[in-house]
């Protein structure tokens, strides 16, 4: 199966954006279920919903208002702006703050059921033993979680890699900047490249199903354990 230039100039763009992305929404996504698995506050149902609401907007939409709010007259792109960093549509970083904000209920969903898991009673032990609160969510409630931080990471780097609306909307077209692999897909199709784009829909294709196949075949041997 060959592979043009610009096809792997695409898929290592497309990697890069996944591993950026799925890094930062565990710094970011980490707290935000621990206090969504915690709280009792009423307003962890509107939060939660938004949250969750990538999964049920069209990613034109929420590409929009995120280029809307990163453009020259919007609050994020004036910061960036004041901050001398520019703005962030159709750079890679537009990309990653785009992805972080569709990919976010794929990280935040599978740790939030993961740490209701741990329950109060760990905890509780550990308070006991004189751990501070910092100490026995490292100690006791991260390690228990544990497969939910791995479930979590996989679906946010596997949905990263198959963003298409979003990523156009906020990245345009521009090889070896924002063109990730689906958006190579999209092109080959338009040109009427139809025998590259089946080579590298394939290589997705592939990658998709060996990312379900060990997320499926993990979670058995992870809950005998």
């Amino acid at each position: 199966m060959h592979l043009t230039d610009s096809d792997l100039q695409a898929i290592w763009l497309t990697v890069r954006l996944a591993a950026s992305v799925t890094m930062i929404l565990l710094l970011i996504g980490t707290p935000i279920a621990w206090w969504l698995a915690r709280t009792k506050a009423w307003w962890k149902g509107p939060i939660g919903a938004v949250v969750a609401l990538p999964l049920v907007l069209p990613p034109s939409v929420l590409g929009f208002y995120l280029l809307l709010a990163m453009g020259p007259n919007g609050p994020v792109g004036q910061l960036t702006q004041s901050l001398g960093i520019g703005l962030l549509p159709f750079t890679f970083w537009g990309l990653v703050v785009a992805s972080v904000f569709y990919s976010m209920p794929f990280m935040v969903q599978p740790l939030q059921t993961a740490f209701e898991a741990v329950g109060d009673r760990p905890l509780e032990v550990a308070a006991t033993l004189r751990a501070s609160p910092l100490d026995a969510f490292f100690t006791v409630a991260v390690p228990l979680a544990l497969p939910g931080f791995l479930t979590a990471s996989i679906l946010t780097f596997a949905h990263t890699v198959g963003e298409f609306g979003v990523v156009l909307m906020i990245g345009g077209n521009l090889p070896g900047v924002t063109r990730v692999a689906s958006v190579q897909i999209y092109d080959h199709v338009e040109a009427l490249e139809y025998a590259q784009a089946h080579r590298l829909a394939a290589v997705m294709l592939i990658f998709s199903f060996l990312v379900l196949l060990t997320l499926y075949a993990w979670r058995p041997s992870a809950k005998k354990g």
